[in-house]
């Protein structure tokens, strides 16, 4: 097992992110945690957090955190982590501060994800990260999508900083961006 690494697997909608990142997870043996992020708002986001849930291992334990993700990750005991996803996160960060504007919530945001990032320093643990590449798309027409694609944007680049490796899947492909992942060129 990799030891002591952070890894970064990002990409589109639909781009095969969660499911490269949860077959990176099951290479590494040994127990697993996996943290949880979204907060589904509607019937139809449920679903697709039970198509999720369904498709990951039983053996792995699952816990939610919407907001205290680095707390989540401090305290398992499990040598893998699995964080899905820090765009998730960001979004609950970035609706928790909507009011305040934007300023404020890119302020909670990198605050929270420099945090995040420490806690990953500290950690002797394997971590993969998943998170959503928007930077891609057209600029978003609404204030908040652009705050959103924003504060990712900037939380990505933290997180891919401080890395080990980072990927891109693209249309089910991962390209290495930075680093080694496993069976990649290995």
């Amino acid at each position: 097992m990799t030891v002591g690494k952070l890894f970064l697997v990002t990409g589109g909608a639909r781009s095969g992110k969660s499911r490269y990142a949860e077959e990176l997870v099951e290479s590494f043996g040994g127990e697993v945690v996996y943290v949880a992020t979204l907060e589904p708002g509607d019937e139809e986001m449920r679903r697709r957090v039970e198509r999720h849930r369904a498709q990951r291992s039983r053996d792995w334990r699952t816990v939610e955190a919407p907001f205290d993700v680095a707390e989540a990750i401090k305290r398992s005991e499990e040598p893998v982590i699995l964080l899905d996803c820090l765009s998730g996160w960001v979004s609950n960060l970035l609706l928790a501060h909507e009011e305040q504007g934007e300023e404020a919530i890119l302020d909670a945001v990198l605050g929270a994800v420099d945090g995040l990032v420490g806690v990953f320093r500290e950690s002797e643990k394997t971590v993969v990260v998943v998170t959503n590449e928007v930077g891609s798309g057209v600029v978003p027409a609404h204030r908040l999508g652009r705050w959103y694609r924003d504060a990712l944007g900037l939380a990505n680049q933290r997180v891919a900083a401080a890395a080990d490796a980072v990927c891109l899947l693209a249309v089910g492909i991962p390209l290495v961006l930075k680093g080694r992942f496993p069976g990649l060129g290995d």
